[in-house]
């Protein structure tokens, strides 16, 4: 799994690409400490090169949401595949993130 993150303008772009499980969900919340930590508030989680994601996925994604939302900030989900957004269906996440 690989973890890019990206300043543009008023937005952090994180790049995600690989597979987000239990074995390295470890690395890809080191990864976005900075953005937890910092004053950005609105970020662009890209997933056009992600591949899988588990329930520890699902809570770190939840965690960047709720950082968003605290500072007054959205939180977008984009390119997400089909079979990685039915797992957002099943666990009934759908409604809390948005989309494109």
């Amino acid at each position: 799994m690989e973890t890019i993150i990206e300043q543009q303008s008023e937005k952090t772009i994180i790049k995600i690409n690989g597979r987000l499980d239990s074995m390295n969900s470890g690395d890809f919340e080191k990864a976005i400490t900075p953005v937890l930590e910092g004053a950005m508030k609105d970020i662009t989680l890209d997933c056009t090169d992600f591949e899988y994601i588990s329930s520890s996925g699902l809570r770190l994604f939840l965690t960047l949401l709720k950082h968003s939302k605290s500072k007054g900030g959205k939180l977008c989900i984009k390119a997400l595949k089909p079979e990685i957004k039915s797992v957002f269906d099943i666990a009934g996440f759908t409604p809390l993130f948005q989309f494109e």
